[in-house]
């Protein structure tokens, strides 16, 4: 399919106004805009694009979405250490660092601080426990979501079913780690630490960065509206 297609298609959905749900919760957006494009994955090869995902986005939805995990050579702090240091107890006892890390410090003391190269967690007490390199994760966003279309859509409640009318499609592609500090900066970015104390050693569930679902377009540094 070439993108000309494709936006003849979101063309024809847009037309059809309010369309019923095909599946309930929050995946009935993409899975029925799938539908209607009559595709059973989100991702297709497009010749003038190449392999893209599509995804449904609810009209000011500020849901939280992770765009990939990554830990590798990271962890300035032995990661067991620094649960018992500075972690906090579950509702079933087991001690972990589940934290969603900004700008500001949370009840343990643990921050975000974005420098021109690199973010970190730190405590209030200067203790690094954490360093990310921004261009080595800018590498693996752009390895991860190369390109994007985002549809979005209106959303209505009727009967107790919801409703959706795909109005809008984005083309986004390419980020910079520049772009990746300024979303930290504004809190858009988000990471989020998951590991708990096994005893003997830290089990990492991988550091998880999210973003705000309708910031997304701003991690990116070419957007362009698809006419439909």
């Amino acid at each position: 399919m070439l993108i000309s297609e494709l936006v003849l298609k979101l063309k024809h959905i847009k037309s059809l106004g309010f369309v019923p749900s095909k599946r309930k919760g929050p995946t009935g957006v993409g899975y029925t805009l799938e539908t209607l494009l009559g595709i059973s994955e989100n991702n297709l090869a497009l010749p003038d694009v190449g392999k893209i995902e599509i995804k449904a986005h609810r009209a000011n939805s500020q849901n939280m979405i992770t765009l990939f995990t990554f830990n590798r050579k990271v962890w300035q702090m032995n990661p067991l250490k620094a649960i018992q240091k500075y972690g906090s107890f579950d509702e079933n006892g087991r001690k972990g660092l589940y934290y969603t890390m900004a700008l500001r410090p949370n009840s343990a003391g643990l921050f975000l601080e974005v420098s021109d190269t690199e973010i970190l967690v730190r405590h209030i007490s200067g203790e690094i426990i954490a360093t990310w390199q921004l261009q080595t994760l800018a590498g693996r966003f752009s390895q991860k979501i190369p390109s994007l279309i985002i549809v979005y859509a209106f959303c209505e409640e009727r009967d107790n079913r919801e409703y959706f009318h795909y109005y809008r499609a984005q083309l986004l592609q390419g980020t910079t780690p520049e772009i990746i500090a300024s979303q930290f900066k504004e809190e858009h970015l988000l990471v989020d630490l998951r590991l708990h104390d096994q005893g003997t050693r830290a089990r990492n569930h991988g550091t998880g960065f999210r973003v705000k679902e309708d910031k997304l377009p701003f991690l990116f540094s070419q957007l362009t509206d698809l006419h439909i």
